[in-house]
C-alpha cells in the first residue's frame, strides 16, 4: 500500500499539486493511523495530508479512483464443476490454439494476468506512441489493449464458442457447459474492469516522456522575452511542478537549519568553566525563513521576467515569514494585497492590468522615492530586499542616496536582472551604479535562470 500512495503522490505532484516530502511523509502516517478497511476514512486522511488549495480538490477526486478504486472482482475458476468435467475442460483448453489457449487459461481457469504481462501488452497495445501523460487517450489505449489481449466482447464470445465445440467433443454435459460460459463471462468483465484501471494509472505514472521534458528542457532555457504567447502558456503550466522542486528543496533546508550548526566559539567559551572536560557541544541557530521586500519593474521590456516572478514567488510564500510586493513603472505601488486575496496566476494578471505599460516612462529614481516616504516600514534588519528589473531608468535620477539608505537598513539587497552583465551601463542603465549597494545580483533572462536565482534565496545561511 505504501508504495501505491507513493505513485498517487508522484501523479498528483506531475498535475500540479504541490505536495512536499513532509507532506507526504504525513499522509503515510494519517494512512497508518486510520487503516485502509474504511475507504471513506482512509481518502479522507489522505486528502486532509495532501491538498491544500481548493483548486487542487477536483485533481485529488479524477486521480483517487484510479489508483484506490473498486479493481473488479478476483478471476474465479468454474464452482460446480466434477474433476471429471474439469480434466475435460483442460483438455478442451489444450486443443485450442496458442492465442485461445492463453486467453481460455485466464478465463476459464481464474489464472489473471500478471503486472508485468500487462506492462507488456500496454507497450504492444501503443503507450509509447505519444499517449503517455494524456489522460483523454485512457479509452482509446484501453480498447487497444483488450484487443490485443483478444478481451473485446465479439473475441471473447468468438473464443467461448470455440471452446464450447472443444468440450461437447470432450463429452462434457450441458449444465458443465453452461457453469464454463457463465464463468468466463464474469472473468472477462472482472479483467476488464481491472485492465482500465491499470491503463489509467500506466498514463498517469509515466507523464514525464522524454519528447516533452526536452521540450520544457528548452524553453526554459530560452530567454523570455523571446516566447511566443503559446510558448509561455506551456511554461506556466510548468511553473507549479518547477515550484514544488523548490519548496520541497526549501522545506528540507529549514529542517536542517532549525538544528543549527555547530559553533566553535560558542563551546570553547561555554566549556571553559569545565577546563575542556566534560565538553559540551553548542550549535548556532538562526532566523531561517526570510522576509522579503520585493520591487518589480512592470515596465514593457520587463513583463515576462516579472510575471514568472512574481508568480514563482508567491507559490512559494509558505517559505517566507512575510512577504510585501511593490510593482512600478514611473511610481511605485503596493501590490501585496491583491495577492493576499487571490491565487497567484490571478493575482499576477490583476497587477499587470492594474498598471498598463508604457513606452520609455520608466522612473525608478522616482519610485524610490515614494518607497521610502510611504513603505519604508517594509525594510528592517530581518528584511531582503529583493530588486527585479533591468536597471534603465530613462536618464532619470537613480537617487543612489536611496539606495544606499535601503542598504543599511536592509539584511540582504538583491538583484535580479534579465540583461546580460555586459549590457549594464550602456544607453540609459543604471545598473552599473547600483551593482555596489547589492549584496548579489542574478542574471534572470530564462526560467531557469529565475529558479536557480530563488533556489539560491532559500538558502538558509
Amino acid at each position: 500500500m505504501d508504495e501505491r500512495i507513493i505513485e498517487f503522490v508522484t501523479a498528483l505532484r506531475s498535475a500540479g499539486v504541490r505536495i512536499s516530502l513532509a507532506e507526504s511523509a504525513d499522509a503515510l502516517r494519517a494512512v497508518c493511523a486510520v487503516g485502509v478497511l474504511d475507504r471513506e476514512r482512509f481518502k479522507t486522511a489522505l486528502k486532509a495530508t495532501l491538498v491544500k488549495e481548493p483548486a487542487d480538490v477536483p485533481i485529488f477526486e479524477r486521480y483517487f479512483p484510479l489508483y484506490f478504486g473498486h479493481e473488479g472482482p478476483p478471476l474465479q475458476p468454474p464452482q460446480g464443476l466434477t474433476r471429471e468435467q474439469q480434466a475435460q475442460l483442460q483438455r478442451a483448453i489444450e486443443q485450442l490454439r496458442q492465442q485461445l489457449r492463453d486467453l481460455m487459461r485466464m478465463l476459464a481457469l481464474g489464472e489473471a494476468p500478471t503486472r508485468d504481462q500487462i506492462e507488456r501488452a500496454l507497450q504492444r497495445a501503443g503507450l509509447d506512441r505519444g499517449m503517455r501523460g494524456n489522460p483523454h487517450a485512457q479509452r482509446w489505449l484501453l480498447e487497444r489493449l483488450l484487443r490485443q489481449m483478444g478481451l473485446t466482447p465479439e473475441q471473447v464470445q468468438e473464443a467461448i464458442e470455440a471452446l464450447m465445440k472443444q468440450l461437447q467433443q470432450e463429452g462434457m454435459s450441458r449444465e458443465g457447459r453452461e457453469q464454463v460460459r457463465e464463468t468466463v463471462m464474469s472473468n472477462a468483465e472482472s479483467l476488464r474492469e481491472q485492465l482500465a484501471r491499470q491503463v489509467g494509472q500506466s498514463l498517469l505514472n509515466q507523464t514525464q516522456q522524454h519528447p516533452r521534458r526536452q521540450r520544457i528542457d528548452e524553453l526554459m532555457n530560452r530567454p523570455l522575452s523571446s516566447l511566443s504567447e503559446a510558448e509561455a502558456e506551456e511554461l506556466r503550466n510548468h511553473v507549479r511542478r518547477l515550484v514544488a522542486r523548490l519548496r520541497s528543496r526549501a522545506a528540507l533546508r529549514l529542517r536542517r537549519g532549525k538544528r543549527g550548526h555547530f559553533d566553535a566559539k560558542g563551546t570553547i567559551r561555554h566549556n571553559l568553566r569545565y577546563m575542556g572536560v566534560p565538553l559540551e557541544l553548542k550549535l548556532k541557530r538562526r532566523h531561517l525563513k526570510p522576509k522579503v521586500a520585493m520591487i518589480v519593474d512592470v515596465s514593457t521590456s520587463m513583463r515576462p521576467v516579472a510575471e514568472f516572478m512574481l508568480r514563482m514567488m508567491y507559490e512559494m510564500q509558505d517559505q517566507v515569514s512575510k512577504a510585501r510586493s511593490f510593482a512600478f513603472i514611473s511610481d511605485m505601488h503596493e501590490v501585496s494585497m491583491i495577492f493576499a486575496e487571490h491565487r497567484p496566476q490571478e493575482a499576477v494578471e490583476r497587477v499587470l492590468r492594474a498598471l498598463p505599460p508604457g513606452h520609455y516612462n520608466t522612473d525608478l529614481g522616482n519610485s524610490l522615492e515614494t518607497f521610502c516616504r510611504q513603505f519604508i516600514d517594509a525594510v528592517d534588519h530581518r528584511t531582503t530586499l529583493i530588486f527585479v528589473g533591468d536597471g534603465r531608468n530613462n536618464f532619470n535620477d537613480p537617487r543612489l542616496d536611496l539606495m544606499q539608505m535601503l542598504r543599511m537598513r536592509a539584511r540582504r539587497v538583491l538583484w535580479f536582472n534579465p540583461e546580460p552583465p555586459h549590457q549594464w551601463g550602456t544607453g540609459d542603465s543604471d545598473m552599473l551604479a547600483y551593482v555596489p549597494f547589492c549584496d548579489a545580483v542574478h542574471q534572470v533572462a530564462t526560467l531557469k535562470q529565475l529558479a536557480d536565482a530563488i533556489d539560491h534565496l532559500f538558502q538558509y545561511r
